[in-house]
């Protein structure tokens, strides 16, 4: 069997564990969606400038849940996870099996990028019916390979994370710490009002302001192709600074 091959299989073993946990999957897809509605709620009055144009605050706000969805279905997600199933001994064993550690990987990684399509769907969908979000037909292929840039890099950066966290039961606390703030300085909880401010030159530093920006530019652009060449160049830039590190530094052993 080939090393691709069992990839796949992992792909569907993760898909069918995470399935049989209905209280985990609902609050993954559910989550976004609260915090659309919350957010929409409170800030939901009123237009915001993006990507050139000004839009509602509401429409605004299912764009920045989709970066803040596939944020939550890679990153949080992989990171959370990986790290638990380190430190129960899972990822020791799996060393000592036939299947490839990469092959083990990889499949991981699938499933959240799987999840991640399935949120956004949900989300834009959600966004649709309820707030008449435009779905971005005219610069689809922008926010295709935005979408797939942000879940390659987050992924990658969550495997990175692994690395400092401790032990499993300090994932939560060290994931959530790492980029809750981030979320807020980039503009996704809270539209940014001063492009000059001095959180906006900190946000610039990492990589949730370029996904943000490059979101932003692909879902509501209206003229152009929707591409934003250099925050995604950014945006991959941290990606592979997340797999070299992840490469060097992951661990297979649970931590003591």
């Amino acid at each position: 069997m080939s090393d691709l091959t069992q990839a796949f299989r992992v792909v569907r073993y993760t898909n069918k564990a995470f399935w049989r946990n209905p209280a985990n999957a609902f609050f993954t897809f559910a989550f976004p969606l609260m915090f659309l509605v919350i957010f929409t709620a409170l800030f939901g009055t009123g237009t915001v400038p993006v990507a050139g144009r000004e839009v509602n605050t509401s429409t605004f706000y299912v764009g920045a849940i989709l970066t803040f969805a596939i944020i939550t279905a890679t990153y949080t997600n992989l990171a959370i996870n990986i790290s638990f199933t380190r430190d129960a001994g899972i990822l020791k064993r799996i060393r000592g099996t036939p299947l490839a550690s990469w092959s083990f990987m990889v499949g991981r990684i699938l499933h959240a990028v799987l999840v991640t399509v399935l949120l956004v769907i949900i989300v834009v969908a959600f966004g649709a019916l309820f707030y008449d979000a435009e779905v971005p037909t005219d610069t689809l292929p922008a926010f295709l390979v935005t979408m797939a840039v942000g879940a390659a890099s987050f992924s990658a950066l969550g495997l990175a994370l692994t690395s400092v966290i401790p032990n499993a039961d300090a994932s939560p606390a060290i994931v959530n710490a790492s980029i809750l703030p981030l979320l807020f300085l980039s503009g996704i909880f809270i539209p940014i009002q001063d492009p000059n401010a001095w959180y906006v030159t900190v946000a610039k530093l990492f990589p949730v302001y370029h996904f943000a920006e490059a979101m932003n530019s692909a879902y509501f652009s209206v003229s152009g192709s929707g591409f934003e060449g250099q925050h995604l160049l950014i945006l991959g830039a941290w990606g592979l600074a997340g797999a070299i590190l992840a490469a060097r530094f992951f661990s297979w052993e649970p931590r003591r």
